[in-house]
């Protein structure tokens, strides 16, 4: 044996240095640890032992009076006062191709081990907290992808690398509008992220809703209700990292991820458990900058690449019907539209309830063709004109002949409502949906390419 072979033998068979502290306060899952030094920089991972138990893992957050502050991964059951608390290294992820069809929690570990066996994964890690590509280097919004539904493909578009937001309250039908997506859309790979959703809604959204080949293309990221606040940030940012390895290998991504408020409330707990300040409704700062990183990782991929594009729809829960709340308002402004789903109109029966006169994609007007783009406005305005009169309508005062445009809009309003109905196995192709809209409005789309 040659004297470098020695020296990698000894090398290799030393033990690495354990940075190790101790704990010396808890408060709910938030942990003080002390002697770690300066050694264990914010979002190192940590193991605090357990007399009789399985280490507990944690992610410091941040530092206070000589203490270090970690938030752990589950309940602190069993910590005691000077347990054991190590540094320990965290891998990243390795998504790989057959992820597809596979259902993984925050931690890239399969939920479904017992029916599809171990999880493989591949050559690369990818960083959990990636950067998009730089905003000069990024191509545009790509060209329409086909929904299969009505109201979105005649009046608002996706477009490939475009990021849309589904904004509406509780029991509303965020989920079913994005089960109708996930169902539809003409894209290679759907990367779904259920973040702090009911447990209940796991089984009955893969099995129902996405069938058998709904999943084949698809990979689920779950963290649910339950979970600690990092649990499900970790789960969040794994959601996005999943569709950045499959964008680089050139295929067109559909990112479903539900919801981007339980992402916001998680982000929350967590930085006021750091001691951050509370502002506006106690969100702290780091709120809306955890926020706007996670958003802008989805979108286009680089100019003259084989980069694919990831096309991202996001659900916002919007609080007590609010739609300038804080994270609706800044989600809004950070997306590239938003589609907004109105009780009344649910309570009233018609599903997908999509009201046109709030929501807005802003592919408008290049994706349409001049002809399409009159349909929409001739579309909306029927609408607008119906809707300004409906009080008027509903009790009786407004008198026919009054107004030709409102007259009009009455005798449309039947045909319009059932066009935006849609049941939820229905799936229409883009083209014979501007046809029944043209038939309806009595204007023709005609067959011109998009401007």
């Amino acid at each position: 044996m040659s004297l470098l072979q020695e020296a990698r033998s000894a090398i290799e068979a030393l033990r690495p240095v354990e940075i190790c502290g101790q704990v010396q306060a808890a408060r709910g899952p938030l942990i003080e640890a002390t002697g770690l030094g300066g050694l264990a920089p914010v979002g190192s991972c940590c193991a605090i032992a357990r007399p009789g138990r399985p280490d507990l893992t944690g992610e410091i957050i941040g530092f206070c009076a000589g203490a270090t502050l970690l938030l752990l991964h589950s309940e602190p059951h069993g910590v005691a006062p000077g347990a054991l608390v190590r540094l320990i290294r965290q891998a990243d992820p390795r998504p790989c191709a057959s992820w597809l069809g596979r259902v993984v929690d925050a931690f890239g570990r399969p939920l479904d081990e017992t029916v599809r066996g171990p999880l493989l994964g591949g050559e690369t890690a990818y960083a959990l907290k990636g950067r998009p590509p730089a905003a000069f280097a990024r191509r545009r919004v790509g060209a329409r992808i086909e929904t299969g539904i009505k109201g979105l493909d005649t009046l608002l578009p996706l477009c490939r690398g475009q990021r849309l937001g589904i904004f509406a309250g509780s029991g509303v039908g965020k989920s079913s509008l994005l089960a109708m997506l996930a169902r539809h859309v003409a894209v290679d790979v759907i990367v779904i992220g259920l973040i702090g959703e009911r447990g209940k809604e796991v089984n009955e959204f893969l099995e129902d809703t996405l069938g058998r080949d709904g999943m084949a293309r698809a990979v689920t990221i779950i963290a649910t209700s339950d979970e600690p606040p990092l649990v499900k940030r970790q789960a969040a940012r794994l959601t996005l990292t999943v569709a950045e390895f499959f964008r680089d290998q050139g295929q067109q991504v559909l990112c479903l991820f539900d919801s981007i408020t339980r992402f916001a409330e998680a982000q929350r707990e967590i930085g006021l458990a750091s001691g951050e300040p509370p502002t506006t409704r106690a969100y702290p700062p780091s709120t809306f900058g955890e926020m706007s990183c996670l958003l802008e990782r989805a979108g286009p991929g680089r100019r003259n690449d084989s980069q694919g594009d990831i096309t991202a729809v996001f659900t916002v829960l919007v609080q007590g019907g609010d739609m300038d709340e804080p994270v609706a308002d800044a989600v809004r402004a950070i997306l590239d539209g938003h589609v907004v789903l109105d009780r009344s109109i649910a309570e009233r029966g018609r599903f997908p309830p999509i009201d046109v006169l709030k929501s807005v994609s802003r592919a408008l007007p290049a994706c349409h063709s001049a002809a399409e783009n009159a349909l929409a406005l001739a579309t909306r305005k029927a609408i607008a004109d119906y809707e300004a009169m409906a009080t008027m309508i509903r009790i009786g005062a407004y008198r026919p002949g009054s107004d030709a445009e409102t007259d009009g809009a009455i005798q449309l309003r039947p045909e319009l409502e059932d066009f935006l109905a849609q049941p939820l196995a229905e799936r229409a192709s883009q083209t014979d949906s501007f046809a029944e809209l043209g038939r309806i409005m009595a204007i023709d789309a005609g067959d011109d390419p998009p401007a």
